[in-house]
């Protein structure tokens, strides 16, 4: 009788961790679809096509390298399929109750974390669109995916050393979800892009006005959002690890609604500050505020209480709509406010852990923060910095001028609009 409690033990979390991870999948759609209605007309083909193939190098790389960077999976996932049932069986037993370590397969691990590795690189796509080569693109994506990104989590959530220098665990740093690990990692990524892309042109004039450069459609910008809102709860909820006992079902739950608390307060306090700033209810600031709840309750999104969850969501979406307008002033041209939504939001993630969580520090966190952001910044701009020598990362003014659906993949999204505007 036992045995079988611990087979449906072992079956419910490996469920439960597989349903999760397909709500992140359903992440790439938000995404996709987001970033689609924020950018122009003329380059909707080529920002789908670059979100539809980073997911699908995301998982090539993290297979044959990235998991095995980070958690020392083996090259090529070798013997992931494999299961020992009795050691996992006697592995439940020492434990005695369910209230002990995680036991699920170990496929089921490496699905959820890749979905993780794909978010990552989805936030560099929309920081850099409307100018970047696909193909450059695309292969910053297999060294992101592949190398830079699973080397700071072989230091956060794989627990190694970072270049046995020093364990950000032992200082007190804590990521529940990835608010560091996985957002600010992306937009440290993408700011580098950024930086040698250079912006749009006509985004800025020469005495120093921001022009703004209205999206295509905004139906898919909201519609992109919400499958995100809706796919954060598998990102933070299956961050749990763990379903079957009351203490962690609990937590699942408390999880999943102080996710939504922060994302609502997000948008609000975004659509508030439009509002003030503006007087125009801004609904890409909204959504951009939502979003930013998001990635603020990402890094423990399992102790504060539903009004502190409310209170860091709703600052989270007044931060975002600062950022954004900080820097456009200092000409970092991001067409989905990724840099900030992700960047700056998710560092001030990462320093709100203290506050409700005992077992982390602020100087842990800060640490952290600083080991993700320079490894990954540093490296990345070394990887975009020698695609710019060797191949060019920037498409021509000709092939930006008509869109880079022309240029990139000859297909146009709205072969009818696009041909009577021309």
């Amino acid at each position: 009788m036992q045995e079988q409690i611990y087979h449906l033990q072992f079956a419910m979390d490996t469920f439960y961790f597989l349903m999760c991870g397909v709500l992140v999948m359903w992440m790439a759609a938000g995404f996709s679809m987001l970033e689609a209605g924020l950018v122009r007309a003329k380059n909707t083909t080529e920002i789908l096509t670059k979100n539809v193939a980073l997911y699908s190098i995301a998982c090539i790389m993290y297979l044959v390298c990235g998991y095995y960077f980070m958690y020392d999976g083996g090259l090529f996932l070798q013997g992931i399929a494999d299961i020992d049932v009795d050691a996992t069986l006697a592995s439940f037993a020492e434990q005695n109750d369910f209230t002990g370590d995680s036991v699920y397969s170990g496929a089921s691990d490496f699905f959820f974390q890749v979905v993780f590795v794909a978010t990552a690189m989805s936030i560099v796509s929309g920081a850099v669109a409307e100018r970047m080569k696909l193909w450059a693109f695309l292969a910053f994506a297999v060294v992101m995916t592949g190398f830079i990104y699973p080397m700071e989590g072989s230091w956060t959530w794989g627990g190694k050393d970072v270049f046995g220098l020093y364990s950000l665990g032992d200082l007190g740093f804590s990521d529940f979800a990835g608010s560091g690990i996985v957002h600010m990692a992306g937009a440290a990524a993408a700011l580098a892009g950024v930086i040698l892309l250079g912006a749009r042109k006509g985004k800025y004039t020469k005495d120093g006005k921001v022009n703004a450069i209205p999206g295509a459609n905004m139906p898919l910008a909201a519609l992109g959002t919400l499958i995100l809102w809706m796919g954060w709860f598998g990102f933070n909820g299956g961050s749990v690890l763990k379903l079957g006992d009351i203490a962690n079902a609990h937590s699942v739950a408390v999880v999943f609604l102080n996710t939504n608390a922060a994302a609502a307060a997000g948008a609000v306090a975004a659509l508030i500050m439009s509002v003030v700033l503006f007087r125009k209810a801004d609904l890409t600031m909204a959504l951009n505020g939502a979003l930013a709840g998001l990635v603020a309750i990402t890094a423990e999104p399992s102790t504060p209480t539903p009004l502190q969850a409310t209170l860091f969501g709703a600052i989270a979406g007044v931060i975002v709509v600062a950022s954004i307008l900080a820097l456009d002033k200092v000409k970092i041209d991001d067409p989905v406010g990724a840099i900030s939504v992700h960047g700056v939001v998710g560092l001030f993630g990462l320093l709100l852990v203290p506050l409700t969580n005992s077992d982390s520090t602020f100087v842990g966190q800060i640490i952290g923060a600083a080991t993700i952001f320079i490894w990954v910044f540093g490296t990345s701009f070394i990887v975009w910095y020698v695609l710019k020598l060797v191949m060019g990362i920037r498409v021509s003014e000709e092939a930006e001028y008509e869109g880079v659906d022309s240029s990139e993949c000859g297909i146009e999204a709205y072969p009818e609009f696009v041909a009577s505007v021309k």
